[in-house]
């Protein structure tokens, strides 16, 4: 038998590691190990019990099912989960994959219009989930602002028209959920990553957000902030949120996710266009309209430009990377769906 093995490393937490040897479709041997605590001691091989001879096909569910069998009360787990010793199982047996068994094209383009830039997100995951690409890191440019809303947010709820046709400002919506971002160049940094979804196999929403970010946090430890996830999609340093996160699945097997980072907005201006009541300003960063939201300008004191360097080389110092651009094929595509679907009244207004 081929001992294979798979590794985890918990968001915020430790190094889970299992080798696995499969006979007949069953794990015929189980070994966990890592950087974790665990007590007592011999709760390590009542782990290593539990997952012998269960199916290899087996899910993440049913294998954290059959783990918590067996960790009762007086088990301690620190800095792993009975969910991640799954997940390191599944990634020995190829039934999921890590960030190390991929290589991942980075792509950073001149300006694009906010309309076309939703639309390349989605053309990117269904080339994903197609097998004519593989998982991509793109950094957004714009010129003309926008206001990008949730692919389930209500159009008047969130923007005023007034104040969006005094600035000039588009609405666009995304296929993504989540809340609206106000983005004018120069002022945040915007960032889709699509991959297969292998990496995310077995985590839950909530877990998968703070999986794919993992890199920003250090990408922003790398320009002198200290961040860490806060809630479902937020990321916060101790001054204040910084960037919310936006996620999509879609059929075929692929994960859009994306990130906006405000860099330095000018508050004034988005509380004309966007209808933020006062409870919510504090989310956005600011409790006056006479201020700028600039957490990633203030608290690094670097141009937007060197933050975006200084991202792309933590990316490629953790991971496989190569350069690439946009096919001819895929801005044909997105071009036809901004046609279609972003570019149109009852896409833009389909929550009305």
């Amino acid at each position: 038998m081929t001992t294979v093995r798979g590794e985890y490393k918990v968001p915020g937490g430790k190094l889970v590691a299992a080798e696995v040897s499969e006979d007949d479709g069953r794990l015929a041997a189980v070994r966990i190990s890592g950087d974790f605590f665990l007590e007592p001691d011999d709760a390590l091989e009542r782990i290593e019990r539990a997952l012998t001879g269960l199916p290899a096909d087996s899910t993440v569910a049913q294998l954290t099912a059959a783990l918590r069998e067996v960790l009762d009360a007086s088990v301690t787990l620190v800095g792993f989960t009975a969910e991640s010793v799954a997940i390191a199982v599944r990634r020995a047996l190829g039934r999921a994959t890590s960030w190390r068994d991929h290589t991942f094209t980075i792509i950073h383009e001149g300006p694009q219009e906010p309309v076309l830039h939703a639309a390349l997100d989605q053309v990117l995951a269904e080339e994903l989930a197609a097998g004519r690409r593989g998982p991509t890191l793109r950094f957004w440019e714009w010129v003309e602002p926008a206001v990008v809303i949730g692919s389930f947010q209500s159009l008047r709820n969130e923007v005023d028209p007034d104040g969006a046709a005094r600035h000039g400002i588009t609405v666009v919506r995304r296929i993504s959920g989540g809340g609206a971002m106000f983005m004018e160049a120069g002022n945040c940094i915007t960032f889709s990553l699509v991959v297969p979804a292998s990496l995310v196999d077995g985590l839950t929403f909530e877990q998968s957000y703070a999986f794919l970010d993992d890199w920003v946090l250090g990408a922003l430890a790398d320009v002198g902030v200290a961040a860490s996830y806060a809630g479902l999609n937020d990321i916060a340093s101790p001054a204040g949120k910084i960037a919310g996160a936006a996620q999509k699945r879609l059929a075929g097997g692929a994960v859009l996710h994306h990130v906006t980072m405000a860099y330095d907005i000018d508050a004034e201006k988005m509380l004309e266009v966007l209808r933020i009541g006062r409870e919510k300003l504090s989310d956005k960063g600011t409790t006056s309209a006479n201020k700028r939201v600039d957490p990633v300008r203030s608290q690094t004191g670097i141009p937007r430009e060197a933050v975006i360097d200084a991202f792309t080389r933590h990316f490629r110092g953790r991971y496989t990377t190569v350069d690439g651009e946009l096919t001819e094929a895929e801005i044909n595509r997105a071009e036809q769906l901004v046609a279609t679907k972003f570019g149109t009244p009852e896409w833009t207004a389909r929550v009305p």
